[in-house]
């Protein structure tokens, strides 16, 4: 059970169950039948999981030469070995189940985890460390909508939405381990732009999800609870944007900027909810 545990904990499990209930949050919103939700919240599960576990396997001696104690993998509370084949073994879940349902969806859930693995295995010591977010988290939305019966693209706000939401995810995520990762030769874009700056950038990006948004609910006219509740959870999430703004300002906790991220995305995945077929163009 011990072995399990740190296995669980090995796979970012915060970000991991965050983009599960999004994926499954958005499959209600578009009446995914019962079938094809569960692929689809199955598949996105396994391909966030390979993403952390091999995250964890990748940086293994740097977590270890920093001393991170909060990585079972560093602290050998879990082999490579089990962590590797947990890895590939979900890996091929979550790249093979979304084409049981559409090549479309497939194709689409496949770029989405291929660029999270790209980010583990390079791409995060580089200027372009924000991309693998932006495509995943900007392709999650068409992941679902082409899982639909016959395939459909998203609503071109829906994507807007992802991709700026995954700037705000990265920018926020790295921030606590800016100084364990400028020791072991991490420099990707959040680190060269400063913590000051990326904090800032990560709430802009929020503020710019929020507007985009409303819009898309509003331009619809699908907002199954009205235009008020758009309105509403538009304010709260500028409201959260505001405060992670002036706690960055200030020079406070940087893990609490994550936390109201993720706060941030369960507002947003609420009114997406609302949108229903919004969010299929």
């Amino acid at each position: 059970m011990s072995t399990v545990s740190a296995l669980v904990r090995s796979t970012h499990p915060g970000p991991t169950a965050t983009v599960t209930l999004l994926s499954l949050v958005l499959g209600l919103a578009v009446s995914l039948e019962a079938g094809p939700l569960v692929v689809v919240t199955v598949a996105v599960l396994a391909g966030q999981v390979s993403i952390g576990l091999s995250n964890d396997l990748v940086d293994l001696d740097r977590d270890r030469s920093v001393g991170r104690a909060d990585k079972p993998l560093a602290l050998g509370q879990v082999s490579p070995g089990v962590v590797g084949a947990a890895a590939v073994a979900s890996l091929v879940v979550g790249v093979a189940a979304p084409f049981l349902l559409s090549v479309p969806a497939g194709l689409a859930h496949l770029v989405l985890v291929a660029s999270g693995w790209a980010y583990n295995l390079g791409l995060k010591r580089t200027a372009a460390s924000v991309v693998p977010f932006v495509v995943s988290f900007g392709l999650l939305p068409a992941v679902v909508t082409l899982a639909l019966t016959p395939p459909a693209p998203p609503a071109a706000w829906a994507l807007g939405v992802g991709a700026v939401f995954g700037v705000a995810i990265h920018f926020t995520n790295v921030l606590p381990d800016l100084g364990d990762d400028a020791a072991t030769g991490v420099a990707g874009l959040p680190h060269r732009l400063g913590r000051l700056p990326a904090g800032v950038v990560a709430f802009a990006a929020l503020a710019v999800a929020a507007c985009l948004t409303l819009a898309g609910q509003l331009g619809s006219g699908a907002t199954a609870a009205g235009p008020v509740v758009a309105v509403l959870g538009f304010v709260v999430v500028l409201g959260i944007a505001a405060a992670g703004t002036v706690v960055v300002v200030r020079g406070g906790d940087t893990r609490l900027l994550f936390r109201l991220i993720i706060v941030a995305a369960l507002v947003l995945v609420g009114q997406l909810a609302l949108s229903g077929a919004a969010i299929v163009a």
